[in-house]
């Protein structure tokens, strides 16, 4: 039979391991005492309590900046962008809908540009919603400028602007206003179509195409909750094709009200430049949302488009 081994036997610990713990205990024990001493200092204490409110309002605006958890950027507002495009599997949305050979997605995705809207463009096309905007606004925080139908936010409800103010529109409004509007709208549908390798002939604007404005003021109705996830092919059937184009800049007019696709692991973020268009399928591969504007004010439009001709409507007319 193979010998066992046995354990080594440890050694009786002598005076000098005893007296080593000792002095490292005694070492802590000054060190303590130390410290307890200097925090008693009036400066150090106020030092510390500074540094501890440094933290906090750190902490508190990393919470307030990243209400998504984990994000990636995928247009900073900084940037001027000629184009950036990410493609994405279909999702099945289309499948219940009839489809258009040539328009209906088989390629999805999201763009961004900065280099088919100039800036000075946005600050005209602005104009047009704060002059809308100024005959009503909604009691919440997400007002609603609506050219086609006529509909507009004023206080919790809304109103058809042309019929509600008849003649005094004329004073409101230009036909320049509404011929930028036409020209800025068929820039989008050129890029949206050029990008998704489609015939800009086949998508048609469809509703609801309007102006938003978002501020920080505490919602009043449901209308007033525009941050929650949602997808437009499922709450407007009729959309294949939506954009957004931005008419202020993040962190300049307003903070928070970044526009956000939610995805597992990382959602991807659109910081708001003024002339930033961003265009994607509106299936739910793009499940997105808006976060909540936390001071200032933000000005977009939402540009949809279909490849339905049934569900297309033609582009305002100057009353």
């Amino acid at each position: 039979m193979a010998p066992q081994r046995r354990a080594a036997t440890k050694a009786p610990e002598g005076n000098g391991a005893a007296d080593r713990r000792n002095r490292s205990s005694t070492k802590k024990d000054r060190a303590l005492r130390e410290t307890q001493r200097l925090w008693q200092r009036p400066w150090l204490r106020t030092a510390g309590l500074g540094a501890g409110l440094v933290l906090t309002a750190f902490l508190l605006w990393s919470s307030l900046g990243a209400d998504d958890g984990v994000a990636e950027v995928l247009a900073r507002r900084g940037e001027v962008l000629v184009g950036r495009f990410i493609e994405v599997p279909c999702s099945e949305d289309y499948d219940s809908h009839r489809r258009f050979e040539g328009c209906t997605p088989r390629k999805c995705g999201r763009g961004v540009t900065d280099t088919v809207i100039t800036r000075e463009e946005a600050e005209r096309i602005r104009s047009i919603a704060e002059k809308g905007l100024s005959l009503g606004g909604s009691d919440g925080g997400a007002s609603i400028l609506d050219l086609h139908s006529g509909a507009l936010s004023v206080g919790k409800h809304f109103v058809n602007l042309y019929r509600y103010f008849g003649d005094e529109i004329q004073n409101i409004f230009s036909e320049e206003d509404f011929q930028l509007y036409r020209e800025v709208r068929r820039k989008v549908q050129l890029t949206i179509a050029e990008a998704f390798g489609i015939s800009a002939a086949s998508l048609h604007l469809t509703k609801p195409t309007f102006f938003s404005r978002i501020n920080s003021t505490e919602a009043r109705t449901a209308h007033d909750e525009y941050w929650h996830a949602h997808v437009d092919k499922v709450t407007y059937g009729s959309f294949d094709y939506t954009s957004l184009l931005y008419l202020s800049d993040y962190l300049e007019d307003f903070g928070g009200g970044r526009f956000v696709f939610m995805e597992e692991g990382a959602n991807k973020t659109v910081e708001p430049r003024a002339g930033r268009v961003s265009f994607f399928t509106s299936g739910s591969e793009n499940l997105h949302r808006v976060e909540k504007v936390r001071w200032g004010t933000r000005y977009a439009i939402t540009i949809a488009f279909s490849c339905n001709p049934d569900h297309g409507i033609q582009d305002p007319a100057f009353p």
